[in-house]
């Protein structure tokens, strides 16, 4: 083998192990699209994303209309999932969106906006960042959505509130716990 070879063989195998592990800090990560990602207002969203979120790096991902920050992944987003109706799940407003918080699967909290169409889903890590700090940072691309309902809560509909919701829905025999405003 010639010296030239004897140094490029090394020098190529140096160049494909950095790739390799360069490539596996930053994989993509994988998610299944929502039923309606390919409506208009996703794309809207999608460009509308920050690099980071939480102090999160965002990722690849394999699917439409999806997002990740973090490695591991911390913060998932999915657009044009299903919008919720009227629901007994707390609804908060984190700088003038509403979320449904679903803590079901906890430390990873579901949060999926309510009156804008179609709806996204952003799943929180709770032992990596701060739900609130997420939803802050992706509140301009979450409101290139416009809103078509907020939630209320009981108060608001039986006519006993000021008209604006404490964003923490109350159960009620006569109402729903979150409802569309016109």
């Amino acid at each position: 083998m010639s010296a030239r070879k004897r140094l490029l063989v090394p020098a190529a195998l140096a160049a494909a192990f950095v790739s390799i592990v360069l490539s596996g800090c930053a994989s993509t990560v994988a998610l299944d699209p929502a039923a309606s990602a390919t409506a208009p207002g996703c794309a809207e969203i999608m460009v509308r994303l920050p690099t980071s979120v939480a102090s999160q790096d965002q990722r690849q991902t394999n699917a439409q209309a999806t997002s990740a920050w973090g490695t591991p992944a911390s913060v998932l987003l999915r657009c044009g999932v299903q919008p919720y109706g009227p629901t007994t799940l707390p609804c908060v407003n984190v700088s003038g969106v509403d979320w449904i918080e679903d803590d079901s699967q906890k430390p990873s909290y579901t949060y999926t906006t309510f009156g804008r169409d179609p709806a996204t889903e952003v799943i929180v890590d709770s032992n990596a960042v701060s739900a609130s700090t997420a939803l802050i940072d992706l509140q301009t691309a979450i409101s290139a959505i416009p809103e078509t309902g907020r939630c209320l809560d009981a108060n608001d509909l039986l006519g006993t509130g000021d008209g604006t919701s404490t964003g923490a829905p109350t159960a009620s025999p006569t109402a729903p716990a979150a409802s569309v405003a016109p």
